[in-house]
């Protein structure tokens, strides 16, 4: 069951609605919980790939969407666009909302749950993952329940999205001269300082580290110390030394 672009609930089979709806378009098919208690609720996240906001319902689902924003192969997002409900082996009807949907350049769907930890959710979560993951694969499409990110590089992507907007493109001829800057890998600072004022040109260096036209080893905390190189550079285990 999904809502079409009016809002009207419509429910089919789950073979004809992969085919024809067009889940990262539509408005959640219900609406996230409010639990209180916890530090993060429900809220909107701009995603870089629509240019449009994408309903997040937890911190661990927003860090999710942060990882699908980057993918150059992800082209669309919603959050909760579908319930899916089928029968248990009683006959008895169950139901399940993934929290996530990705569309890939290639047509393909991604479901998927962002469990704050690996027991989220209980036995029923278990059971509801058996099922998307059986009707996804009937139709070529895939679901997971997505791992928690470590903090290191949970953490660098929060930094780097705070530069995904467009206006962090920097003024005409800024990203070609930072392109050029770390066309070989070399400390983040010192690449920066080369093209102009860092407070001008690190903006720019973030927001290309984003959109994957430069590369840094996310894996560990990002200092001003760090290797910056050009995006098809593989000395991603390097960490750039104090001097």
């Amino acid at each position: 069951m999904f809502l079409d672009p009016v809002g009207q609930p419509v429910q089919q089979r789950w073979a004809d609605a992969a085919m024809t709806a067009a889940f990262e378009e539509l408005p959640p098919v219900s609406a996230f919980p409010v639990i209180p208690g916890r530090r993060w609720g429900p809220g909107l996240w701009w995603s870089a790939t629509t240019g449009r906001h994408v309903a997040a319902g937890s911190n661990a689902m927003r860090t999710q969407l942060m990882v699908l924003d980057r993918d150059p192969d992800v082209t669309g997002l919603a959050g909760r666009p579908v319930r899916l409900l089928w029968r248990d082996d009683r006959g008895r009807v169950r139901s399940w909302v993934p929290q996530l949907f990705a569309r890939y350049r290639d047509g393909r769907g991604l479901l998927a749950d962002c469990p704050s930890h690996p027991e989220a959710g209980g036995e029923r979560a278990v059971k509801a993952a058996e099922a998307m993951g059986e009707a996804c694969e009937e139709i070529g499409w895939a679901y997971r329940r997505l791992a928690p990110l470590d903090d290191a590089p949970a953490a660098n992507l929060k930094w780097l999205a705070g530069y995904r907007h467009p206006r962090n493109a920097g003024r005409l001829g800024l990203m070609p001269a930072v392109l050029e800057a770390f066309a070989r890998p070399r400390p983040l600072l010192a690449g920066a300082e080369a093209v102009g004022d860092p407070i001008e040109v690190l903006p720019v260096v973030f927001h290309a580290l984003w959109h994957g036209q430069l590369t840094t080893n996310l894996e560990a905390p990002l200092h001003q110390r760090v290797l910056v190189g050009p995006r098809d550079w593989n000395g991603l285990g390097e960490t750039g030394g104090a001097k």
